[in-house]
């Protein structure tokens, strides 16, 4: 039985999209963190300048997500964000603790 820990994840999507396609990938990940977890907080940065070009885009629509949930919920929302199209960039990491 895999134990259930605390994880941040920050995706960034491609800033010309539509409402429709941002909410599309949200709840996407957001099923999978459900599958076997629970979503604790949503925080929607919204339009951001990066810091360096990325696929030659140079702003990025923030998403940050905290949610508790298994390793096998982790390696799946990895893999989704992987191949989805809209999503430039993504970090997940472990939340110490408290």
């Amino acid at each position: 039985m895999n134990t259930k820990r605390n994880y941040e994840l920050v995706y960034i999507l491609r800033p010309n999209l539509e409402d429709e396609a941002r909410e599309a990938v949200f709840n996407k990940v957001k099923g999978i963190i459900e599958s076997d977890g629970q979503v604790d907080k949503v925080d929607t940065w919204g339009n951001r300048r990066l810091a360096y070009p990325i696929k030659k885009l140079n702003e990025g629509f923030y998403n940050l997500v905290y949610f508790t949930a298994t390793s096998e919920v982790v390696n799946e929302i990895d893999r989704n964000l992987k191949i989805m199209d809209a999503v430039i960039r993504h970090m997940m990491v472990r939340q110490d603790e408290k």
